[in-house]
């Protein structure tokens, strides 16, 4: 268009209205033309190029748009193929409003007593994701809350009437004054074959109950309370407790055959203890024991540090003790051994020479403590029956050569003798309260560093950590006992716990604290 104005401005005028001669003008004109028609030409040529390179996207676009099909079908075969392959749980469907059915629970709950809480949820998270199982997984409220319904309906559970029943007692305490009364029941019909001790699902929880006072009045009304509940018992089965035993003595007047028995280790560690309790040389031994601990526990000799006593129980456990002092002993008379490399035999005389002093004393002592094994594991096995005491001591009695373990042995064979004789013929009943004890190990365990902070509402589960649970059994305590089942049991046994009792403390001084800032910022 500009061209053509161009040309239509110059045809009106005449060439003489121009300085430069016609044939300049008609060279100009004529460069111009060509001008234009070397461009017109660039332009035909880079549209032309344009054009060809939009093809060659097309192309390339419509391969690409055929390749992205491609591969979403092959998506979708993947996913429909890892569906197919997926790990998937058993048919589950949730119980009432939880969300979670009963295989779950009970999974939850399982791994719980063995790991803990929170490790439980973390476990199943890690499985769940190794598997590529697209499972919620129960948070550790959720499943502390199952264990207490399901330690509840344990304790709700009816009980067969029967003539042979054996109830097993003790306390159990943490911080603070209050302990937990704890009591088993098993029947002796039912007691596992001889040489079988008796297991965790072998007994069954018939009380917990916690308190601050356990006198011989408040002892006598429980044993009243179950008794009038359950039947009264062919026999007691305790560690001795004074308040446990004359609470139990007590119920002959409802019952003339119930037996009162004393559990063998409680009172092998009490002979033990009368043998050696006064013994000069066992308090010097165990003086210098406590003091070698303190002196090379961070030393080169740190590995010989001696185990730390329990000197509540300091009698039943004595095994570790003496098994390390014999250790120490041979370790002393073999200059060769590969365990004296960490060492100059200078430093192992200075810390630990003062052993060879007590070599005799320790064969003796080392002896009392395999007549009290022995004992232990026989009456663990064999139980109670006639002809236990000449059982016995066959067993203990040979190979001794010192006369404390002579003597410790003659005592516990009079022990059971005595104990036998108020038993029936063919008559076989538990000796051991182990399995009580191992049952207050399974709370603990459950409670994980929460034992050192007093008894909570966990409490409530511990009927449940006997017996590994399954389906059915979640099925009928959930049937049975409620969550304002267990608040009501919280309630009514535990009150204000010592965590409670923390908590508000804390509570009351930072408030207080508080306050008194914002008084003194008005101020």
């Amino acid at each position: 268009m500009r061209r053509s104005a161009t040309v239509a401005t110059l045809c009106q005028k005449s060439w003489t209205d121009y300085k430069s001669p016609l044939r300049v003008v008609v060279q100009v004109l004529l460069r111009s033309r060509d001008g234009w028609i070397r461009k017109g030409n660039e332009f035909k040529l880079k549209l032309k190029e344009t054009e060809q390179r939009l093809a060659q996207y097309e192309l390339a676009g419509e391969r690409q748009s055929r390749e992205i099909r491609q591969l979403k079908e092959q998506i979708r075969r993947l996913e429909a193929e890892k569906q197919q392959t997926r790990c998937r749980l058993p048919a589950d469907p949730p119980i009432g409003s939880h969300g979670y059915g009963a295989r779950m629970i009970c999974l939850a709950v399982n791994l719980a007593k063995t790991v803990g809480l929170r490790p439980a949820s973390r476990v199943m998270e890690i499985m769940f994701d190794w598997l590529d199982v697209e499972e919620k997984v129960p948070c550790p409220t959720a499943i502390r809350n199952w264990l207490q319904r399901l330690g509840v309906a344990a304790l709700k559970e009816p009980i067969e009437e029967a003539d042979d029943q054996i109830w097993m007692v003790d306390h159990s305490n943490q911080i603070g004054p209050e302990k937990a009364l704890v009591m088993l029941s098993v029947r002796a019909s039912k007691l596992p074959p001889p040489g079988t001790a008796l297991r965790h699902e072998d007994v069954r929880v018939l009380t917990v109950q916690p308190g601050i006072h356990w006198k011989r009045e408040d002892m006598a009304t429980v044993y009243k309370e179950l008794a009038d509940e359950y039947g009264t018992p062919r026999a007691v089965l305790m560690d001795g407790a004074v308040e446990l035993r004359d609470g139990a003595e007590r119920l002959k007047t409802r019952r003339s055959d119930t037996i009162v028995l004393h559990d063998f280790k409680h009172k092998a560690a009490n002979f033990f203890k009368a043998i050696l309790g006064k013994d000069e040389r066992f308090a010097e031994f165990s003086s210098k024991v406590g003091r070698t601990r303190s002196a090379i526990q961070q030393t080169e000799l740190a590995h010989l540090t001696p185990p730390r006593e329990k000197p509540k129980a300091r009698f039943m456990n004595l095994k570790a003790t003496l098994r390390w002092a014999a250790s120490i002993l041979w370790l002393l008379e073999n200059p060769e051994a590969r365990s004296r490399e960490w060492m100059t035999s200078e430093r192992l005389e200075d810390k630990l020479g003062w052993l060879r002093s007590f070599a005799d004393e320790l064969s003796a002592w080392r002896e009392c403590e395999e007549v009290i094994e022995k004992g232990v594991t026989f009456i663990n096995r064999q139980g109670l029956f006639r002809g236990a005491a000449d059982q016995l001591r066959g067993l203990v009695h040979s190979n001794m050569s010192h006369s404390m373990s002579r003597q410790l042995a003659t005592k516990l064979i009079e022990f059971v003798a005595t104990a036998e004789d108020q038993l029936k013929d063919d008559e076989r009943l538990p000796m051991s309260t182990e399995i009580l004890e191992s049952s207050f190990a399974l709370y603990k365990q459950l409670e994980r560093q929460h034992s050192k902070g007093g008894f909570t509402s966990l409490l409530a589960s511990f009927g449940a950590l006997l017996k590994p649970q399954t389906p059915e059994t979640i099925h009928r305590a959930f049937q049975t006992v409620s969550v304002r089942d267990v608040k009501q049991w919280v309630e009514d046994n535990l009150g204000t716990t010592l965590t409670s009792k923390r908590r508000a403390t804390y509570s009351e001084y930072k408030s207080n604290v508080k306050s008194a800032t914002t008084t003194n910022s008005t101020a």
